[in-house]
């Protein structure tokens, strides 16, 4: 896990006025490389070279560079609306962060600026016949720049915002996170069993919000400072209210100062975030596969795509047990393979219990789970198709019907495992 301020920093990073930032320092650069280069150059050789163009060339960019930025955040907003609408508001937030989109934006919107500053540059004069070669050459870099996120921006927008575009980032997403997480299953802390441990001295949140980052760093330096062991409460992804335990310090009497440096090692936000949070990428798929099994979409097909993303996703699953761990005063809880499956295929086996097609695809997602990691998920999914059974009944499905998903559902069919016939 990553120290505070360096998440912060990569959070802000992600902004697309960082990059539209970026090229107005451009403009101001290229102010005071003229002002170095032009003493070394050759006489003439601006006016040889036509830098006198540069005037123009500015015009046009910042005459066209506007209205093709307008023209592209209308088009990004209507993905975004569309993202919304069809999958879910959760996702938005993934296209928000499209590197190709902010990329374009940026472009588009920083060379308008990087123009609009070397007119006003160009107008008072601070340009020399050498330093309006400068310019130009700068103006024909920025120009090229242009010319390539057009190219991208119109191949881009053939997919952007669409839902199989949509659910493939979702999914990326999820699997990132849990590939993270993998890596540090207890966040580079001890494996909290939750066995034969007292309560100690409980450090409350003062403020509302989801956790999401926790600064382990400064959590270990607390718990050295104090002389105690810290077990956490609340991962990323939680909910937290004011007055909810975050930690609990056992052996350990922390100071003020300790209990808010590990009151503040917890970043709160209004909205969950997909990087550090697991859990949160299968929940935005499901939910995804439950606006499409309600009665106003109907479309059986997107809910039976997502099942298969959500079986490729936990198939990477991995035995925690070799985790390395260094904070070794931190106590984290795990992620559970109960947790995971409830998250993933609980909405769809809730809401597609009438849908004999989509519950035949979630038994044999289940049993595909069995079969590729019967250590870690048997559990889980036999509980999980006991449930999507039980569903099924109660939606009134055929007698039929729920035979052939009793042969299908793991520990539940005669076969004990139909996988072999997804």
């Amino acid at each position: 896990m990553i120290p505070r301020h360096l998440w912060y920093l990569r959070t802000m990073l992600r902004k697309v006025w960082v990059r539209v930032v970026g090229f107005a320092v451009l403009a101001f650069f290229s102010v005071g490389l003229s002002q170095l280069v032009s003493p070394i150059m050759p006489e003439g050789l601006g006016v040889q070279l036509g830098a006198q163009a540069v005037g123009q060339i500015l015009g046009v960019l910042a005459s066209s560079m506007l209205a093709v930025t307008t023209f592209s955040l209308s088009i990004a907003v209507s993905a975004f609306a569309a993202a919304a609408g069809s999958a879910t508001p959760r996702a938005t937030a993934l296209l928000q962060q499209d590197r190709t989109t902010q990329n374009v934006l940026a472009t588009f919107l920083g060379a308008f600026l990087f123009s609009l500053v070397g007119l006003i540059a160009l107008n008072a004069d601070l340009y020399d016949r050498a330093g309006q070669f400068v310019l130009l050459l700068v103006s024909i870099a920025v120009v090229a720049l242009v010319i390539v996120a057009l190219i991208r921006w119109i191949g881009h927008l053939m997919s952007f915002g669409r839902m199989g575009n949509t659910l493939d980032r979702v999914e990326a997403a999820a699997a990132a996170s849990l590939k993270a997480r993998q890596g540090t299953p207890y966040l580079g802390g001890t494996r909290d069993t939750g066995e034969g441990r007292k309560k100690g001295v409980s450090v409350r949140a003062k403020a509302t919000g989801y956790v999401q980052h926790v600064d382990m760093r400064a959590l270990q330096n607390a718990a050295e400072d104090c002389g105690g062991q810290v077990y956490i409460r609340r991962l990323p992804g939680s909910f937290v209210s004011v007055g909810a335990v975050v930690v609990d310090v056992l052996e350990g009497e922390p100071d003020e100062g300790q209990v808010a440096a590990m009151r503040s090692a917890f970043a709160l936000g209004k909205e969950r975030l997909f990087d550090e949070d697991p859990r949160f990428g299968l929940i935005v798929l499901a939910e995804i596969a439950s606006r499409a099994l309600s009665p106003a979409v109907n479309d059986p097909g997107t809910a039976i795509s997502v099942i298969g993303r959500l079986v490729r996703v936990l198939a990477e699953w991995r035995d925690e047990r070799d985790a390395d761990v260094v904070f070794p005063d931190l106590y984290v809880p795990p992620v559970t393979r109960q947790e995971v499956v409830i998250d993933a295929f609980r909405p769809i086996a809730r809401d597609g219990a009438a849908l004999i097609e989509v519950q035949i695809r979630l038994q044999k997602a289940l049993a595909s789970l069995c079969l590729a990691s019967p250590d870690l998920f048997r559990e889980a999914a036999v509980d999980m198709a006991g449930y999507a059974l039980a569903q099924a009944e109660k939606a009134g499905l055929s007698e039929a019907e729920l035979e052939e998903l009793r042969i299908l559902a793991p520990g539940h069919g005669s076969s004990g495992d139909a996988s072999d016939k997804s």
